[in-house]
């Protein structure tokens, strides 16, 4: 290795160093600050009850709230796209919303909102708040593992129940497997 290379590796390999630890930086700071305008658009919604966009551009507004078994709670947006499930559990358009009569279906990402899946029970708790404030107590009563490939995932639309689906298995390292994991939880009167 000639002179010159030796002072010119250390700077490049420190500029890479930089470059990829502020990539990471900024990965974490927007997931910060999308995290408090995605509450703060559920504030004002529990306020008039109307649709708020966390932020100007966005294509997706908070639906309702979700908390797992009393522990942790995360707010489900308008619509499954990639795009809305980046920040969140999705409401799947044509189901019903969340905590609403009817059959409502959430879908989220296995390796992040909906990791927590994995550790269903039946029997757990699942609350949900709707645009108006109210909250429904929803009781896990089914698990199973669907292939989308084979048809529908066996999702009832008549039942009054919520939906809660991710892809599977857990930990998988490809993406778009066409198997899904599904938690059915029915509504507590």
């Amino acid at each position: 290795m000639n002179r010159l290379s030796r002072r010119i590796l250390p700077v490049f390999l420190t500029a890479a160093a930089l470059w990829f630890w502020g990539e990471t930086a900024m990965i974490a700071a927007k997931a910060y600050v999308s995290r408090r305008l995605i509450a703060s658009a559920w504030e004002r919604t529990l306020v008039d009850g109307g649709n708020h966009k966390p932020w100007p551009w966005a294509d997706t507004w908070p639906a309702a709230r979700i908390e797992f078994s009393g522990r942790d709670s995360l707010y489900i947006l308008a619509g499954s796209t990639g795009a809305s499930l980046a920040f969140g559990p999705g409401h799947v358009r044509g189901t019903a919303l969340p905590g609403t009569e009817g059959a409502a279906v959430v879908g989220g990402h296995r390796d992040t909102h909906f990791a927590r899946l994995k550790d269903s029970r039946i029997g757990d708790t699942i609350r949900v708040q709707n645009q108006k404030g109210r909250w429904s107590e929803y009781r896990i009563d089914a698990l199973w593992i669907a292939d989308r490939t084979q048809g529908p995932l066996g999702i009832n639309p008549e039942q009054n129940a919520l939906y809660l689906v991710t892809c599977y298995p857990f930990g998988a390292l490809a993406p778009r497997g066409s198997r899904r994991f599904v938690v059915k939880s029915v509504k507590r009167t």
